[in-house]
């Protein structure tokens, strides 16, 4: 069974950085495609940014036009984490951030041209991080 479990969350001022992190266990991150997304109140989901492979090199990552050169996505193949580098912080970043994984065997979505990232391609998820940016 899969389980993803985010950390790193917390409350920082406009400008300012916060890095998540995502353990999985039940699967190997650097075999399958995983995605961050976030969720404001009252607003949909949306995709901020996917990795996938790397297990011979590698990995792919994509991102949000709202988050390109700012946000990196990485993952750390010996502890089966897979992290968000956040920093420039706006406000606008202020969400519940969700790490997401596909079901192992499936076609990784983010392969797809162009890019969209949609919730409902991903099986399995965490709990949530919350982030809040103060301006």
């Amino acid at each position: 069974q899969v389980q993803l479990v985010e950390s790193g969350g917390g409350s920082v001022q406009g400008g300012g950085s916060l890095r998540l992190s995502c353990v999985a266990s039940g699967y190997t991150v650097n075999q399958n495609c995983m995605a961050w997304f976030r969720q404001a109140p009252g607003k949909e989901r949306e995709g901020v940014s996917g990795i996938y492979g790397g297990i011979y090199g590698g990995a792919r990552t994509y991102y949000a036009d709202s988050v390109k050169g700012r946000f990196t996505i990485s993952q750390d193949n010996a502890k089966n984490t897979v992290y968000l580098q956040m920093t420039s912080l706006k406000s606008e970043d202020t969400a519940m951030y969700f790490c997401a994984a596909l079901d192992p065997g499936r076609y990784c979505p983010l392969l797809r041209s162009p890019l969209r990232f949609d919730p409902d391609d991903f099986q399995n998820w965490g709990q949530g991080t919350q982030v809040t940016v103060s301006s």
